[in-house]
């Protein structure tokens, strides 16, 4: 195992076997956190992700650079006995081992834990499934795309009256990852070894917290509303300005007063209606229309000068470009470049920061460490 690695999760070896999008994610994250990612990939073409995009710095793809950063790659061919030798060789000197396939391909290759325990009894297993480890929809094909479908998710974005809307990004890989992530380094912790099961299906149903709450207890079905408005809190939504939008997110009744100010309608604090929180989510039409009539008399960037400074929760409705562009992004070194042989990668930076991170790595070429690995893992004898 690596010793020179700094970060968090530093002597920690993970054997990861995904493709894609959630699985690599996760192992990405743990990377970034210092542990040492191998990615186990099939001879030939490996990780489809390397397929995938049109982009490439040199040998690089940049779909694949962008969520396999940091990590070692391996080829072994799992399902012959030599590649389940090999396989198993690493296990023995492995913490953890994540996966991503299908759950009959996770039972076809042994990679779960009644089928690595032999090997190393206190290994953890993360299986990062469409829809759980077992029962009857185990095997169902399962992309972000149709979970956000079959969740609810995409009956709730978008105006009232179009169509169901698909968040901007793979809000479900991503969500699963971290998820993901979290559950193998608890179990790793516990030190005893087992099965850890997260399903996006799952997960994005669990980020329904308080909407399924309102279902389950009161029978409240959440609906779209105009400006994505949350479904208490008033104002709280996206407006038009008068060369743009602006997202405000305006809570209790001390910031109303400093809204009210600002806006130059004192007497939103007399009226009965608007006065209160509870007036404000009781009359929503009222005050989201004299708030719309307001806010459509001066540029997003004239809102921003005034109700930021005063903390207002505002912001402009920003492109990604622009987002990647800011000063904020830069100043949180959110965006970063790694350093390879054929020139930088540019790549979104860590979004957990600790005191002793490593620089970021390269991601691997397929096979690139099979010797080093495969040679040594009769030698590291365990951890």
């Amino acid at each position: 195992m690596t010793s020179e690695r700094k970060g968090p999760l530093a002597g920690i070896r993970i054997l990861e076997v995904g493709h894609m999008l959630a699985g690599p994610y996760c192992g990405m994250l743990l990377a970034d956190l210092g542990a040492e990612v191998i990615k186990v990939e099939m001879p030939g073409g490996g990780d489809i992700a390397r397929q995938i995009g049109p982009h490439r710095v040199g040998e690089h793809n940049v779909y694949f650079a962008s969520l396999n950063r940091g990590k070692l790659s391996v080829t072994i061919d799992l399902s012959s006995p030599k590649g389940q030798e090999e396989f198993h060789g690493l296990v023995t000197t492995a913490h953890g081992v994540l996966t991503n396939l299908r759950p009959s391909a996770i039972k076809k290759y042994g990679l779960d834990y009644e089928g690595l325990r032999s090997s190393n009894p206190k290994i953890a297993c993360l299986a990062l499934t469409g829809f759980g480890l077992h029962g009857p929809e185990a095997d169902r094909p399962a992309y972000d795309y149709v979970v956000q479908a079959m969740v609810g998710v995409m009956s709730l974005t978008g105006e009232p009256d179009g169509p169901p809307g698909k968040a901007g990004y793979s809000v479900v890989d991503n969500s699963s990852g971290i998820m993901g992530a979290l559950g193998l380094v608890a179990k790793i912790h516990e030190g005893k070894g087992g099965q850890v099961e997260v399903s996006l299906y799952d997960t994005m149903l669990s980020q329904l917290n308080y909407l399924a709450a309102a279902y389950l207890n009161a029978g409240e079905k959440p609906e779209r509303r105009s400006g994505g408005a949350h479904p208490y809190i008033v104002p709280a939504q996206v407006f038009p300005t008068a060369d743009g939008h602006i997202t405000i997110f305006v809570t209790h009744d001390r910031f109303w007063a400093k809204f009210a100010d600002a806006a130059g309608r004192l007497e939103w604090m007399e009226d009965p209606r608007f006065a209160t929180m509870q007036a404000r989510s009781e009359n929503r039409e009222s005050v989201v229309a004299a708030v719309t009539d307001v806010l459509a008399s001066r540029t997003t960037a004239a809102w921003l000068d005034i109700l930021v400074p005063l903390g207002i929760v505002a912001a402009g409705v920003e492109t990604m470009e622009s987002a990647l562009a800011s000063s904020l992004a830069s100043g949180n070194q959110m965006v970063a470049a790694i350093q390879t042989s054929s020139g930088p990668i540019r790549v979104i930076g860590r979004a957990i920061r600790t005191d002793n991170d490593a620089s970021l790595a390269p991601p691997p070429l397929l096979g690139e460490h099979d010797e080093m690995l495969l040679k040594r893992q009769g030698a590291a004898g365990g951890y």
